[in-house]
């Protein structure tokens, strides 16, 4: 059986039981099952590898000896287990993040989580459709990203409005560019259910990993904050899957709740889609330089990253490829200080900008992806406007974006070290100098001077288009809102 059917088979199973109320609560109940399963999985291999080892959690909660046996304990006994032997002891389980590691991603995977389900033949129901799914095999592993986007999509239809799936075509391009090193340290502050930490680690580990030295060493470099609970499992999940068996660098928590001076890191490679339409909660804006203060998250992401880059030397400093709507290219005010504050702290070479329905059905806003490094103030800025391929008009769940679609983009590239030389301007990339950048007053929104103005009469595109406006409408009208209550309030 197919992962995605076996999911829609529980998800079916799921709606016949009284006290599962909506997708929300179907998938965080299936989450921290899924999760216990893979903790498992990853428990037998260290097992096997390991003399003399000691599980980090008490044996009975181990997925084999409680749900494994399609047999086993069903009805009344189950629930009872789960609820108040499983749950409670997980809960409050004894597990120092230094002395157990993997008991406190344990206690820390179950500390928001719920067991929702009320019949518990159902509940073992689910359990044995679960159990047809073997993540030990390789081309079920592979396909474990397909539940996280069936996840994601019904998140979107339960009303849980701010969740995306970046598409993988996206996560991997950016991930080539930016190509980590090992040793060098990951990080997506923003980072959902994992999706640019897990391309991260593959393309270290298949590029770079030669010992079994090389693969403790690459464990280490994976560092994410989601704040979210259920994208947090998720992540959580998807990182013991990939093998990191300590993932502790992987917080539950908001990254901007903390004082922008306060940040000591220095990130090598950080690759992130932050969340960007919505405004933060009240006081989140404190923790950044007064003159660039707002609620807009993407814009205090942004802040974040450039603060957290490690410098370098020689302008070889800590490199990001950040996922940003076109609002934060043509905003003003607070947007513009911030746009300063990036091509003064930071080469911002390259600006890919994407195409109409590259998120959907998430979102219809026009998105870029920003690359930049820094310790050297940014001279010239390339950009790239990625075409559709020739007879898509726009992109659904059908008709995905690829990522063989980049290797226009990855032939072009050229080589940072010795400023991109080989670029050359096409079709496609234009080069723009920082001094007529600043004569726009740090406006991005660039349009290619290589394409004249079109006039379009496809139906579906004006519909796009119009949802597009309507939707950076709504962008603008929060930051509006957010800007008016900062001065209502100071002025209180």
């Amino acid at each position: 059986m197919s992962i995605s059917s076996a999911i829609k088979s529980i998800q079916d199973i799921m709606r016949k039981d009284a006290g599962v109320d909506g997708d929300a609560q179907r998938l965080g109940q299936l989450s921290w099952m899924l999760f216990l399963k893979v903790f498992d999985a990853q428990e037998e291999e260290l097992e096997m590898e390991m003399d003399n080892y000691r599980f980090p959690i008490p044996e009975k909660y181990l997925w084999r000896n409680w749900a494994a046996d399609d047999q086993g304990i069903t009805g009344d006994e189950l629930l009872d287990f789960v609820n108040d032997d499983l749950f409670g002891d997980l809960k409050n389980l004894a597990a120092p993040v230094d002395l157990n590691p993997r008991g406190f991603v344990v206690k820390e995977a179950f500390s928001d989580a719920f067991n929702y389900m009320k019949n518990g033949t159902l509940l073992r129901q689910v359990i044995n459709k679960l159990n047809e799914i073997d993540f030990t095999d390789s081309s079920e592993r592979h396909l474990f990203g397909d539940i996280y986007e069936q996840i994601l999509r019904d998140l979107q239809s339960a009303g849980n409005a701010g969740e995306f799936y970046t598409p993988r075509a996206v996560t991997r391009f950016m991930v080539n560019r930016i190509d980590p090193k090992l040793g060098e340290s990951i990080m997506d502050p923003a980072c959902g259910t994992g999706g640019f930490l897990a391309c991260a680690f593959d393309h270290v580990k298949e590029r770079y990993v030669h010992t079994a030295a090389d693969h403790q060493t690459l464990q280490q470099q994976i560092h994410g904050v989601e704040k979210k609970q259920l994208p947090h499992l998720l992540c959580t999940t998807n990182m013991l899957l990939h093998g990191i068996e300590v993932p502790v660098q992987v917080r539950h928590g908001n990254t901007l709740n903390k004082p922008l001076s306060s940040w000591d890191e220095a990130i090598d490679v950080i690759v992130t889609n932050p969340p960007f339409g919505g405004t933060e909660e009240d006081g989140i804006e404190k923790n950044f330089p007064a003159e660039l203060q707002t609620r807009e998250t993407a814009d205090l992401f942004l802040q974040l990253i450039i603060e957290v880059l490690a410098g370098g030397e020689n302008g070889q400093g800590g490199r990001a490829a950040v996922v940003l709507p076109d609002g934060t290219l043509f905003g003003e005010g607070v947007k513009t200080k911030i746009k300063k504050l990036l091509t003064e702290e930071c080469n911002l070479h390259t600006i890919v900008r994407l195409p109409n329905g590259v998120f959907n059905p998430y979102t219809g806003i026009k998105t870029n992806i920003l690359f930049f490094t820094k310790g050297q103030p940014t001279q010239d800025i390339w950009f790239y406007e990625h075409p559709y391929p020739e007879g898509v008009k726009n992109y659904n769940k059908t008709k995905p974006m690829r990522f063989e679609e980049f290797q226009t983009e990855i032939d072009w590239w050229g080589d940072e070290a010795d400023g991109f030389a080989a670029r050359v301007e096409n079709e496609q990339a234009w080069k723009v100098s920082i001094d007529e950048v600043i004569a726009r007053n740090f406006n991005l929104d660039i349009k290619n001077p290589h394409v004249g103005e079109q006039i379009i009469h496809d139906p579906d595109q004006l519909l796009t288009d119009f949802t597009t406006q309507q939707q950076a409408i709504g962008e603008l009208r929060n930051q509006l809102k957010a800007i008016l209550a900062d001065a209502l309030g100071k002025g209180a």
